[in-house]
């Protein structure tokens, strides 16, 4: 890389010759001028100077990680030329921007094996989703099957449906390798919980693209896993978790939320199976799915689980994009199903358990909406740490200011705690099956949801405050905080509301006690 002295970036200080240095590196932005987002101004102050400290007062380090800008580079300082050119030599490190365990290097928790998963996912990802999140959101559409197929051959879409007790018949029977050679029968929660928190990240903050890639298949697909017949799952699990096929859960109704006892969609026995008629609303990736997992009432039978698939003309089944506040590209939809056969392979295990069949997959997608959610949590106070860190005010840094490290501790101590939690409640579950996990753990899972929204809650008003305007813009500095303002509180309501977590947490401790034998005062 050619070297050039400050002096000689010093000459070339015009519009049409216009050089800046950032990080001791020299680009050349003479044809790029024109072009800038911000207009020729900002550029006219820094010409032929040193802009450290006045690019990242308005930009995001990555943007200079991206091709278009890589190429405006054209040497790097004279005698600087090692630390310009050595984006590896040393790991930055931002406070909580990780957990303890794996900041601090020390965790009773984490085995070689987790290690060994983060960072194959770290370094899949960031090469098959992170450089297009952010155009997937800003278009408000998501490549699904390329993008699906492209997870399930890296192994990564059969993760987000593996247990501790399915994972080796899932991989193996259908020849899945897990990222980073980890053995199926060596996958536990703390994988999972590692693969919530690594799928976060690699989507930049944008909740409504990771949601398109993974939520159909995380809560669509383990009915079919549980009780499906052995004939449904072969002819539909390998097409799905290979990314071939789109699935989606398909309960809420504009009448039924969290009270699924209400809902109206009907089944009606017919010669050779079923038809179904009705309306569901909210359902997340039901613009892109093939299959659509459906709780149905019947008058016999009551409440059935039926695998509705859609039909190639579109007439029986019907989907309708709905305009979320966080992105269409989650391809949530309205669904109506009008007169739609299934035929009786499709009934998902026994007629009349649908609502049983709902309640199993509850605790396993909390678990899930915990992980990933106080991951997007932590992404928000490691932006505030580095806002507040490189932002000047009156000469001195914003963290120099008290309030603003208040603030910043504030967020800390929430999102650290619901960690902590999160990481014995993993613990916990590698060491129950899972109908002990329904048994003793569904009442914890339900208030640690509780609980990481309500931090969630906090970290959003803070991270307002510390960020200014910034935190309402959808570019720049503050685009992660502000996705964050559009989504964090999808979280508080999917899978359950916080009052309705917080009060059947109680119930389910109430009712622990009062089977033990509980304490007089």
């Amino acid at each position: 890389m050619q070297e050039y002295t400050l002096a000689e970036v010093a000459a070339h200080n015009t519009k049409d010759d216009l050089w800046i240095v950032v990080d001791d590196k020299v680009y050349d932005l003479s044809k790029f001028s024109n072009f800038h987002p911000g207009g020729l101004p900002p550029l006219k102050w820094v010409a032929g100077k040193d802009a450290t400290e006045e690019f990242y007062g308005l930009h995001r380090a990555n943007i200079l990680k991206k091709p278009k800008y890589q190429r405006l580079q054209i040497g790097v300082v004279a005698g600087k030329g090692r630390k310009a050119n050595s984006d590896d030599d040393v790991t930055p490190v931002t406070p909580y921007g990780e957990s303890l365990g794996f900041w601090r290097r020390k965790s009773p928790y984490y085995k070689p094996t987790h290690h060994r998963f983060r960072s194959a996912l770290k370094k899949i990802l960031s090469k098959i989703v992170t450089p297009y999140v952010n155009d997937w959101d800003a278009e408000g559409k998501l490549p699904s099957k390329k993008i699906l197929r492209d997870l399930g051959r890296t192994g990564i879409l059969p993760c987000f449906v593996a247990h501790e007790e399915n994972a080796p018949r899932l991989f193996r029977k259908w020849g899945v390798e897990l990222p980073g050679g980890i053995r199926p029968e060596d996958f536990d929660s703390f994988h999972a919980l590692i693969l919530a928190e690594e799928i976060r990240v690699a989507t930049d903050g944008c909740y409504g693209v990771t949601d398109g890639m993974i939520a159909g298949i995380g809560i669509g697909l383990p009915p079919i896993l549980k009780f499906g017949s052995d004939e449904m799952i072969e002819r539909v699990v390998p097409d799905v978790i290979r990314g071939e096929k789109c699935i989606c859960l398909a309960i809420t109704e504009p009448y039924a939320g969290s009270d699924v006892a209400k809902i109206r969609t009907t089944g009606t026995a017919a010669p050779g199976g079923w038809r179904v008629d009705g309306v569901k609303k909210w359902i997340t990736n039901g613009v892109y799915a093939d299959y659509f997992t459906t709780l149905v009432r019947t008058k016999k039978h009551g409440m059935c689980m039926l695998l509705v698939e859609r039909d190639e003309d579109e007439m029986e089944v019907q989907t309708r994009l709905i305009k979320t506040s966080y992105s269409t590209c989650a391809g949530t939809a309205y669904v109506t199903f009008t007169n739609a056969f299934v035929p009786e392979r499709n009934v998902v295990g026994k007629l009349g358990r649908g609502f049983y069949q709902v309640m199993q997959n509850f605790n396993f997608e909390r678990f899930g909406m915990i992980c990933g959610g106080n991951r997007h949590a932590r992404m928000v106070v490691e932006q505030c740490f580095l806002w507040a860190s490189q932002r000047k005010v009156f000469g001195k840094s914003l963290i120099s200011q008290p309030l603003i490290r208040f603030k910043l501790a504030q967020m800390v101590a929430e999102v650290e705690s619901v960690h902590s939690w999160l990481e014995d409640l993993c613990y916990q579950m590698t060491q129950m099956s899972e109908s002990e996990i329904h048994q003793y753990l569904s009442g914890t899972i339900a208030l640690l949801k509780y609980k990481q929204t309500r931090a969630a809650t906090v970290v959003s008003d803070n991270a307002c405050q510390i960020f200014g305007g910034r935190a309402l813009t959808r570019t720049g500095m503050g685009s992660i905080v502000e996705k964050f303002q559009k989504s964090f509180k999808f979280m508080a309501i999917l899978g359950g509301s916080e009052e309705i977590m917080a009060d059947f947490a109680i119930r389910q401790a109430s009712k622990r006690a009062r089977s033990d034998g509980l304490a007089r005062l």
